[in-house]
């Protein structure tokens, strides 16, 4: 029996992360590991690696969907996995994820205070307030609270989708736009463009 590599189990890290971030939301700042190593890997040439090795949301659907049988293991619609819709859906994801980003601007600014909820699907917002203590961090740096809110948000609202997917069609549907995806592809087109010879040289 082939013996199964550590990064197989690192759907257990996905489950980790949002219950550490329940109860502390300080812990969001974790995924952005999540967020920075597909693509470091993809610019040193790794390709997709981290996407069809160690990506932990990934294998989280493929544990709920094929070894749960929660899905219903239907094809994705072409329109979905199409280049079209994943650029689509990676510039309003990154718009999003801008729009975060000045919103902790604007708290460390002090032009508005900490916003204690999380927003579900960039609409419903949920307070969650039991997650953050005032006094664990020093005065006058809310703002590392304020970028956990927003990244806890949308890394729960990015895995409802995911899950929303996984139980429609094929269990790694969401990996077919994922925005990590999207950029770690284009950066390895990027790449294959840079290697091939150009005409006459």
């Amino acid at each position: 029996m082939k013996q199964k590599k550590w990064y197989s189990r690192l759907w257990i890290w996905s489950i980790a992360y949002f219950a550490l971030g329940f109860f502390n939301i300080l812990f969001a700042w974790l995924g952005l590991l999540d967020f920075l190593i597909p693509l470091v890997i993809a610019a040193a040439g790794g390709g997709k690696w981290f996407c069809n090795n160690m990506c932990g949301r990934g294998q989280l659907f493929n544990v709920l969907g094929s070894s749960l049988k929660i899905s219903r293991g239907k094809p994705t619609p072409k329109a979905i996995s199409s280049r079209a819709f994943r650029l689509a859906f990676l510039a309003f994801f990154l718009t999003m994820f801008a729009a975060m980003v000045f919103q902790t601007y604007l708290v460390a600014s002090g032009a508005e205070s900490l916003r204690q909820a999380i927003k579900l699907l960039w609409t419903f917002r949920v307070p969650w307030s039991f997650a953050y203590q005032p006094g664990i961090i020093p005065e006058g740096f809310e703002w590392i609270a304020q970028f956990a809110f927003g990244f806890y948000s949308m890394m729960l609202t990015s895995t409802i989708i995911g899950l929303v997917f996984m139980a429609a069609y094929r269990p790694r549907s969401w990996c077919t736009f994922c925005p990590m995806g999207t950029m770690t592809q284009e950066i390895c087109r990027l790449k294959a463009g840079a290697k091939k010879p150009h005409d006459g040289k």
